[in-house]
């Protein structure tokens, strides 16, 4: 029944060297190889007691260096003393065994299961990967026929397809909306009201938790198990980085837009230009952290991101190097400020009063009324009257 079946689960899942598993999904991957070793040894003859190495043969053999590895007599499964980590010293299921062990399942999964030895547990996996994690569904799977509980289809049971399809297309409906209705309430809300504008966050918030429930329910609810499972907490833990980015920037513009409704500041003024110039900056930082370290997270090497970083900056260098330019130029123009907003000037043969300066450009708003945005890159180092 479930309980036994969890208590098994969970006593194998002690004997797992999972090191090597990726960890956005070494929980799940070191479960799915728990499982499969316990058919496999369920269909196996086992060696008797006395031809299992023990502590006084370890010693024997000249010590634990002489003896880092065995493998089961009539397996390909190998245990091995781990050599680092928490476990370190224990003698685990090797990292090459539970990376393949769904793989020797799958060649061995026709056996009969044995009579001998220690008890077996016939239909495990199938139980695994069909059952579902809560009763009330348990009690809805169980009126489906045979066919649909325990057949399955890239890895997933039938039942659970229609599920997770509807679930995707729901989530990714919610986050629409939740990202729709963050641009229309924000443009409605002034940052003067701090904390309504300030509430408008609890949208892309929502929206960065949509695909970890999304995941919760499919793991914890579905019991999606193997490779589909593989796939949707990546995929679903990817979205939730990216979601997490627009948060980033989405708080430093209403940080930055906060402080700058204060009345001792102008709004177009250069202190309110160096705020928000410095608050997208900060954001920028802090999201190439996150990306970095949530790539590392999901298993991406951190030199293949180093290395695509520096592709990427690049190739927006190459691709951007008059924006790249303009941030630069206006950068200098707040550090050495030749006019202000608001102040009438003459540049290049437009005189007029200056409207906004943003990281690109400036705005002058000439005299006979026509609005000139003028690239920063064309002022910084010019004669300004």
């Amino acid at each position: 029944n479930s309980p036994d079946a969890h208590a098994l689960v969970v006593r194998i899942l002690d004997c797992i060297d999972a090191s090597e598993l990726p960890t956005f999904a070494r929980r799940d991957r070191a479960a799915d190889a728990a499982v499969a070793l316990k058919e496999i040894l369920d269909r196996v003859e086992l060696p008797p007691w006395d031809e299992i190495p023990d502590a006084s043969e370890i010693q024997a053999a000249g010590g634990d260096e002489e003896l880092s590895r065995w493998r089961i007599p009539n397996t390909r499964i190998t245990i091995q003393r781990a050599e680092e980590g928490p476990q370190k010293y224990e003698y685990l299921f090797s990292p090459g065994t539970v990376q393949r062990a769904l793989e020797y399942y799958r060649d061995i999964r026709d056996r009969p299961y044995r009579t001998g030895g220690p008890r077996t547990t016939p239909g495990l996996y199938d139980w695994y990967v069909s059952a579902p994690g809560h009763p009330v569904l348990g009690a809805i799977v169980e009126r489906l026929t045979a066919l649909m509980r325990f057949d399955r289809s890239l890895g997933l049971a039938k039942w659970k397809w229609p599920t997770v399809l509807v679930m995707l297309v729901i989530a990714i409906a919610t986050m629409w909306v939740l990202y729709s209705l963050q641009l229309s309430v924000s443009r409605r809300v002034s940052p003067q009201n701090r904390l309504r504008y300030g509430l408008t966050l609890l949208f892309p918030i929502a929206a960065m938790l949509i695909p970890l429930a999304f995941l919760e329910i499919s793991d914890r609810y579905l019991t999606v198990r193997n490779m589909p499972l593989h796939v949707i907490s990546f995929g679903s833990q990817l979205v939730a980085i990216v979601a997490a980015v627009v948060v980033i920037f989405a708080a430093s513009t209403r940080v930055a837009e906060s402080i700058i409704a204060s009345p001792r500041i102008k709004t177009y003024g250069r202190n309110a230009q160096v705020i928000r110039i410095s608050s997208t900056l900060l954001a920028i930082l802090i999201a190439v952290v996150l990306l970095i370290t949530g790539g590392q997270y999901l298993g991406i090497p951190i030199g293949t991101l180093l290395a695509s970083a520096g592709i990427g900056g690049i190739a927006l260098a190459l691709g951007a190097q008059d924006t790249l330019k303009n941030v630069f130029a206006t950068i200098n123009l707040m550090s050495d400020p030749p006019f202000r907003v608001g102040e009438r000037i003459t540049f290049s043969g437009y005189e007029g009063v200056v409207e906004d300066m943003s990281l690109r450009s400036t705005d002058l708003r000439l005299l006979d009324g026509h609005l000139v945005t003028i690239p920063n890159q064309n002022i910084s180092g010019q004669s300004v009257e």
